[in-house]
């Protein structure tokens, strides 16, 4: 096993505890106790990661599958994720990785590693750090094996990638190297100043934009909204190419209220974001409702269009027409999709061939 990892984004506190400053939660860690993501430990007073060489999933998939509509279409991103997550969504559909150590590592533990009733006593990082499933990988393992397999990028997604930042960053930075593209699947639940960083070798982002109710996400993710429309704007101001994802869920928020509320922010910040409205499959602890109805997804798209959205997309429907890209100007059938594959692109010069129009992305060219 390598050298514990030192965390990023902390500050000490009086006591021995730390403030880590990675995410919204601001979580104050004592000694020995780990921060809302279940990853991010302090023992001495020195906040560490319990993932950084510790990869749970792995692999070569369509960019198309983070969702990606604009950026390279049709080209292949590198795909990896270690367990743990700040959030807690109750439909998670990752959720045996993402809750894996908030449901599997002991809340106490003595010297030994073994539970403990009454007062928590530090245990030792390394007891911890060998809890944690995955596979040990370096930054610079990964960024070969993209390279190895023909991937265009790297995404950092499946949990929620901010929680292993120290590894995301430092792999991002070899990998832009490497003439590799970094990609963010994301909840947006970062704060403004590893955001910033990170925006540097950050190519392109996925945010996932659940609700546009405050109380949604306090009771369903465990988050707040506030912070994750800042990090929309910001992500959009510092140049990353962005696209926003809104799971659509039976009675939770496919009223068109909310609908319209969040096509509308999306358009305050750029007309030209992709919107992915994608279909829910029950998962996780959210089994009693129905998957989304395929006229539902239809509703969604009708409003993003009337909000003022150049390009709104139906998920999770393979062979549905809702896939493909449409010319906002003239509606020429511009890329033709099947799931998460591209069968044709008529865009050229990052125009559309009939009426001129640029269309918004990056690498767009058939």
């Amino acid at each position: 096993m390598t050298a514990p990892h030192e965390a990023r984004y902390y500050e000490s506190l009086p006591g021995n505890k730390v403030l880590c400053t990675l995410c919204p939660h601001d979580c104050r860690v004592p000694d020995g106790g780990r921060g809302a993501c279940a990853v991010r430990y302090n023992s001495g007073g020195k906040l560490y990661t319990l993932v950084y060489d510790k990869v749970i999933a792995r692999g070569v998939e369509p960019i198309e599958k983070k969702p990606l509509f604009h950026f390279h279409p049709g080209s292949t991103a590198y795909s990896i994720a270690t367990v743990g997550c700040s959030l807690r969504c109750t439909f998670c559909q990752n959720w045996e990785i993402s809750q894996w150590p908030k449901e599997h590592l002991p809340k106490r533990l003595n010297l030994a590693g073994e539970e403990e009733d009454g007062e928590p006593i530090c245990p030792r990082l390394a007891n911890l750090e060998a809890a944690i499933p995955g596979e040990p990988v370096t930054p610079e393992q990964i960024v070969k094996a993209a390279l190895d397999s023909g991937a265009a990028s790297i995404a950092y997604t499946f949990t929620e990638p901010t929680i292993f930042y120290e590894l995301a960053l430092d792999t991002a930075r070899l990998a832009k190297a490497q003439g590799l593209h970094n990609l963010f699947v994301t909840s947006g639940y970062i704060s403004e100043a590893p955001q910033r960083e990170l925006a540097a070798v950050l190519d392109a982002a996925n945010v996932d934009l659940k609700f546009f109710r405050d109380e949604s996400y306090k009771r369903i993710s465990r988050v707040r909204l506030q912070p994750i429309l800042d990090a929309i704007r910001r992500y959009h101001e510092l140049g990353v190419w962005l696209e926003v994802t809104t799971l659509i869920v039976p009675g939770l928020n496919d009223s068109d209220e909310e609908l319209k509320s969040i096509a509308q922010f999306i358009v305050s910040v750029s007309a030209d974001i992709p919107w992915h409205v994608s279909r829910f499959y029950p998962a996780h602890q959210m089994m009693d409702r129905p998957p989304t109805t395929v006229a539902a997804l239809r509703k969604a798209v009708a409003i993003g269009r009337a909000a003022g959205l150049h390009f709104v997309y139906e998920g999770n429907v393979p062979g549905d027409r809702g896939e493909n890209t449409d010319c906002h100007q003239c509606g020429a059938l511009l890329i033709e999709r099947y799931g998460f594959y591209v069968i044709a692109n008529r865009i050229r010069d990052g125009r559309c061939p009939d009426c001129g129009t640029t269309i918004a992305g990056v690498g767009m060219n058939g």
